[in-house]
């Protein structure tokens, strides 16, 4: 049996080391070799192209190099019955509240409208916001949402906090799916976390940042087909939303000509709120490939109709 590596992103060297040195009878190929297509057992993916898993006939886990797995659930002829595993944390959850709470303070500090400012010139001291007073909405509280919440409470913020089922975090005031005009309606900077389903596609749209106080923020680093761009440029442009901090987009990397790149209140960021390190994540790898080898249920399973 043998692992085949697929990434356009991502170097294979440090995951062919690291899983050697655990598993040296496990044969590692990155792709395009493959060795054998009826010897491989294991995937180790980051957006493969559609079809590309049905050439190994006896697969037996397709492991994400992520914790975003909608791009191999998009895939229409994946193979069924085969688990799909993401990346439950190995470094992803600290680096993207990181960039959670810079979105935060940025927004709260009024870094965009100096920004503004600078462009013209302008030298005019903004009045300030107490911390206490600017409420941070964390869109989807599963690992990566959840930690984010729980990190920028830590700073003093109140916290906000969304998902489509209940749920219960220390400093966070949670809502679930029959309050989200509530949750909006208090939320100073939206923060989104959600993950990529069909319920969740184009949510952030023109009918939801109506619902947000006037000149609210939105911080997006989970996936660009959560927002009609053109329902945010709107929004932008009339002043709905102040500013925006984007690292997800429909298209990657982000054309040219899209309105965001010159638009004055957005900043664009090209994918990279959270990096997979190997050294941090192959660990994790590691232990839900022994878990297989030995017949054991692997962690971080992906439930396929929901989508995540």
């Amino acid at each position: 049996m043998s692992l085949v590596f697929y990434s356009n992103t991502d170097a294979p060297e440090p995951w062919r080391e690291a899983i050697r040195a655990a598993l040296p009878s496990l044969p590692f190929h990155v792709w395009p070799q493959t060795g054998d297509p009826a010897a491989v057992r294991y995937t180790l993916v980051w957006k493969p192209p559609a079809g590309w898993h049905g050439r190994f006939p006896h697969l037996q886990a397709i492991l994400s190099l992520g914790a975003g797995v909608d791009a191999i659930l998009a895939d229409p002829q994946l193979p069924p019955g085969v688990p799909v595993l993401r990346l439950l944390d190995a470094g992803l959850s600290r680096q993207m509240a990181e960039y959670a709470a810079y979105g935060v303070l940025h927004f709260h500090r009024r870094m965009h409208e100096y920004a503004l400012q600078q462009r013209e010139r302008r030298w005019e001291p903004l009045a300030p916001t107490a911390t206490g007073d600017f409420a941070v909405g964390v869109m989807g509280l599963g690992v990566l949402g959840g930690e984010a919440a729980r990190h920028i409470a830590a700073m003093g913020y109140p916290v906000l906090g969304w998902s489509r089922t209940p749920k219960r975090i220390p400093g966070v005031k949670c809502y679930d799916a029959d309050d989200l005009d509530r949750f909006l309606a208090h939320t100073a900077v939206l923060v989104n976390f959600l993950p990529l389903t069909q319920a969740t596609t184009g949510m952030l749209d023109a009918r939801l940042f109506a619902k947000l106080p006037q000149g609210a923020c939105l911080v997006n680093l989970a996936r660009g087909a959560h927002v009609v761009d053109a329902d945010l440029v709107a929004a932008l442009d009339s002043g709905q939303i102040g500013g925006a901090l984007l690292d997800v987009f429909h298209d990657e990397p982000l054309s040219r000509d899209h309105p965001y790149w010159r638009h004055p209140r957005v900043i664009v960021t090209p994918h990279v709120a959270a990096v997979t390190l190997a050294s941090e994540a192959a660990a994790q790898v590691i232990a839900n490939l022994q878990r297989l080898e030995r017949g054991e249920p692997p962690l971080g399973a992906v439930d396929r109709a929901a989508g995540y």
